[in-house]
């Protein structure tokens, strides 16, 4: 089941909160101690109990606006953006990676059929025709991992559909994909057989 304790409100704590403003210019800094918890707890919301400590480990830098946090990157790699109108944390490749590991199947995940997994892949729209299970706990506007049937992270990306209504619709956009990982999956498969030139 998952875990919602944190927050009584469906919008993220405003610590992450700023006006829209461009980032360039500003440059990379630790969090403070009370920043960090906070990061964490969010993620623990948004996503479930636990994935705080995965998805920002010791050791993250952030990048700030107007003394808010608005990008969050490990060594150097993005790990997500602090969403301006609401503080919700939108995964970047490598932050949806971590939330991969950390989560067991099928906590917020969207199975696609093989058929479409490619598409999915390059950045495409996950429509309900194409989806063969969801974590029935999803919600609309929930950050998810989209993956194939062998629980190979595809993409991430925003529902616009419950977990339930995915399965039941045979029509309509089930997800609106942000990032795919692109032929991700295929060369590490071809390096694992040691067929990667």
């Amino acid at each position: 089941m998952r875990h919602r304790v944190l927050f009584s409100t469906p919008t993220a704590p405003k610590l992450f909160h700023s006006p829209q403003s461009s980032l360039h210019g500003n440059r990379l800094q630790g969090p403070t101690g009370k920043e960090l918890f906070k990061l964490r707890a969010v993620a623990d919301y948004l996503f479930d109990r636990g994935v705080g400590q995965a998805l920002f480990p010791d050791g993250i830098q952030v990048v700030k606006s107007r003394g808010r946090i608005r990008q969050v990157l490990l060594v150097d790699e993005p790990l997500c953006s602090i969403r301006a109108s609401d503080g919700f944390i939108v995964l970047n490749r490598k932050g949806a990676e971590l939330v991969h590991r950390a989560l067991k199947p099928p906590r917020l995940r969207v199975v696609v059929s093989d058929d479409a997994a490619p598409f999915v892949a390059r950045g495409k729209t996950v429509f309900a025709k194409h989806v063969v299970a969801a974590d029935p706990e999803i919600r609309p506007a929930e950050e998810v991992l989209v993956v194939d049937s062998r629980d190979r992270l595809l993409a991430s990306g925003k529902t616009l559909l419950t977990g339930e209504e995915m399965i039941a619709f045979k029509v309509g956009k089930a997800v609106e994909v942000r990032r795919g990982l692109g032929g991700q999956n295929e060369r590490m498969e071809k390096k694992e057989q040691g067929t990667l030139s």
